[in-house]
């Protein structure tokens, strides 16, 4: 407790205290300060502003957003695979990859 108590008043390294006193394991002091300590050492408090909360909720929903979107489209790459799939299995094309590239080639057809 002495130890603990030490490091929070001085403000001294982990490092330092541990040669002070031979503590041998680095995260031996580490522990007895998560367990004993009064909170002082190895929290880090961030202090924002308002406009910077905000940004931070905009940017949290818009990663939301686009990670639904990317979603969607991976569902919808899986559909238009499984159906050219489909398709030149029923018309007889073994070579799947060089249609692929063939008609990539080729204008589209309007429906």
């Amino acid at each position: 407790m002495s130890v603990v108590q030490e490091l929070e008043r001085s403000g001294l390294a982990f490092g330092e205290v541990a040669r002070k006193y031979g503590i041998a394991g680095s995260a031996t002091i580490q522990i007895w300060v998560r367990k004993y300590g009064n909170g002082s050492r190895g929290k880090v408090i961030r202090v924002e502003k308002p406009e910077e909360i905000d940004q931070k909720k905009q940017l949290k929903e818009r990663v939301r957003a686009l990670e639904r979107a990317v979603g969607s489209l991976h569902i919808e790459l899986a559909l238009e695979r499984a159906y050219t799939n489909l398709a030149c299995e029923r018309a007889g094309i073994e070579d799947v990859a060089a249609f692929k590239k063939k008609a990539a080639g080729q204008p589209g057809t309007k429906l």
